[in-house]
This record gives structure tokens, sequence and C-alpha cells, in this order.
């Protein structure tokens, strides 16, 4: 796992005016090469507070900055050529925080979604939300369904929100489901492999991520996607999340392609996998 500095080139190619910009276009900087990039990024959004702290502004303000970077990397991904991007917003365990801070991140949550959907209907983006959306607040929960229908048709890239999101309940649930099966009759215990679950998980019908990206420097999962980033390249930035830009993207696709992806096998005229 490599850790990228904070400082990064900031020499970066021109993004386009979104006014100009046409669907499917890729805008890919020259360092980069358009045949080995990630088919699917995921991201751990980290170091909003910290951000706000730093400069003796509200956590909340952290929050609203780290919308801007996402709205700036959903763009970046898009115009780049990567098909799927796949975001942790809100986990499980997030409702823990204080009240007043989980009621905040909610109707940041539906104003972000009021606001941006006529431009990713506009841009051609397939928005999913993923977890357990039964908890979330009703108002939310209508944007949500409303923002999936509207776009479900959409061939641009496809970006899904975790939202309630926690990796052990959706294996749990998974298993729970195909144990409920067995016991209809429905299933036979023979017949479930790990495509058969897969089925089952929020992800159902995606690609498994090829690269996490992990921002603020902190190095672990979160209970973040726990069986579908078994062979994910990890990323990890010093970056906080509002401040992740073009430059930050492009450093992280770059170690990306640096890699060689073996899926626990040897690499030609290798002897071992080390």
């Amino acid at each position: 796992m490599s850790r990228a500095l904070a400082t990064h080139n900031h020499m970066q190619t021109p993004v386009p005016d979104p006014a100009a910009r046409q669907p499917g276009t890729q805008w890919l900087p020259a360092e980069l090469d358009s045949a080995r990039l990630p088919a699917h990024v995921a991201l751990i959004m980290d170091g909003n507070g910290r951000w706000a702290r730093g400069r003796g502004l509200p956590r909340v303000m952290g929050h609203r900055q780290g919308v801007e970077a996402l709205k700036r990397t959903l763009r970046l991904c898009s115009d780049w050529g990567i098909g799927t991007l796949t975001a942790y917003a809100f986990s499980t365990e997030n409702w823990n925080r204080p009240g007043e801070e989980v009621s905040f991140l909610m109707a940041l949550f539906e104003r972000v979604l009021e606001r941006e959907l006529q431009g990713l209907e506009r841009e051609r983006v397939r928005i999913r939300f993923l977890g357990d959306l039964s908890a979330l607040p009703a108002g939310l929960q209508r944007l949500i369904a409303d923002a999936t229908a509207r776009t479900a048709g959409n061939t641009g890239i496809r970006f899904n929100v975790c939202t309630n999101y926690g990796g052990r309940a959706e294996l749990v649930g998974a298993a729970r489901r195909l144990a409920e099966q067995v016991a209809s009759g429905a299933l036979d215990p023979a017949a479930i492999d790990e495509r058969r679950f897969a089925s089952e998980l929020h992800t159902a019908g995606e690609n498994d991520p090829d690269l996490l990206i992990r921002t603020s420097g902190e190095q672990r999962l979160s209970n973040f996607l726990l069986w579908q980033l078994a062979y994910a390249e990890l990323h990890i930035t010093d970056v906080l999340w509002p401040d992740f830009d073009e430059a930050a993207l492009k450093t992280a696709l770059l170690d990306y392609q640096s890699r060689q992806r073996r899926f626990g096998g040897i690499q030609p005229g290798s002897l071992s996998p080390d």
C-alpha cells in the first residue's frame, strides 16, 4: 500500500467548461494510459472535519466543501473515461455522531440532490444509492427514489452513493436472504457460489472496484465494501477530502497504473508471487 504525499504536481490539464463538455468526451492527462485505467474507482472520503478545524471553521463547512470535491471527482472520472465511481457517503456507524451533525448531513443530502439532479441527467450520469435506505428521513427517501428512477436509463458514468451502508450488515443480510431461500426449498445449498452470493449484495450488477482511494492518510477499510474490495488496489493519500483535486486523482491513477495486478497468481516468468 503506498502513501501519496499531500504535495503533488499542480500542472493540471484544463477541465473544460461544463457547458461545453459532451458526455463521453475524455480529457485524459497525457501521463495516463487510457488502456490501463481502472474501470471502477471507490472512494473513502475522509478528512472533512480536520479540513474545517484547520481553518477555524465548524465541521459542517468541511462537509459542504466535501460535496464540492465529490462533484469535481465525479466530473473528472466521467471526462477521463472511468466507468463507475462508488463513494462512501454515510456509514451505519455515522449515526453515532452528534445529532446536530447527523441532521445537517441528512439536510445536505436533500439539498444536493434537489440542486444537482438536472445536471446529472444532462451529463447522463446513472446514480444509485446503496445501503439500508429505510432508516433515512422520508423526504430524502423520496428524492433518492426519484433520482434513481430518472437516471436509470442513462448511459454515462455509473455513480454509486453508499448511504447508511455497512459492509458487515451487507454480508449478514445477503447470508440471511440465501438462508431463507434454502429453508423455503427455493435454493439448493450446493448452488451457492461466489457469483450467487454477490447477487444478494447491494452492489449486485456492478463489477468490483479496481482501485480504492482513501484520503487523509487513514489506513483502514472502515467497514466499506468488505467483499467487493478483495482484490482492489489501495491508494492512501494524506490529502484531506475537501482538497482532493485533479492532481490528487491523477496521482492516484498513476499509482494504480504502476501496480502489477496478479489476483493471487504470478506474473509470467516469475518463480513466486512475491
